[in-house]
């Protein structure tokens, strides 16, 4: 059975850093794309970041550019948003998700809209304030 568990949020000062992962079982991470997206309370889930399945290929939501990461890890089949100069409008529950996309060498990358990924986590929350 495929689940995502993402871990890692919690309350940050303006400017700081946290590494969210998303710990994937029931999948080899290689034939996924992968992704983080956030919502808030009143708004629709917005694409934060993706990552294709050969891991090669990444996109990320104008906002967060410069100052967001995504990557992979094989061996632990866990997939990271590691995220620097946080800004209070950050703040939002943080949501992985994973979407089937073939072998690697097809190098395929699902895009930040929501409706075009197939399995969810359950969010962690991030919270950017002083």
């Amino acid at each position: 059975q495929l689940q995502l568990v993402e871990s890692g949020g919690g309350l940050v000062q303006p400017g700081g850093s946290l590494r969210l992962s998303c710990a994937a079982s029931g999948l080899t991470l290689d034939f996924y794309s992968m992704g983080w997206f956030r919502q808030v309370p009143g708004k629709e889930r917005e694409g934060v970041a993706c990552i294709s399945n050969s891991g090669g290929i990444t996109k990320y939501a104008d906002s967060v550019k410069g100052r967001f990461t995504i990557s992979k890890d094989y061996a632990k089949n866990t997939v990271y948003l590691q995220m620097n100069s946080l800004k209070t409008e950050d703040t939002a529950v943080y949501y992985c998700a994973a979407d089937p996309a073939g072998a690697p060498h097809t190098m395929v990358l699902t895009g930040l809209d929501p409706r075009d990924w197939r399995y969810w986590g359950q969010g962690t929350q991030v919270t950017v304030s002083s």
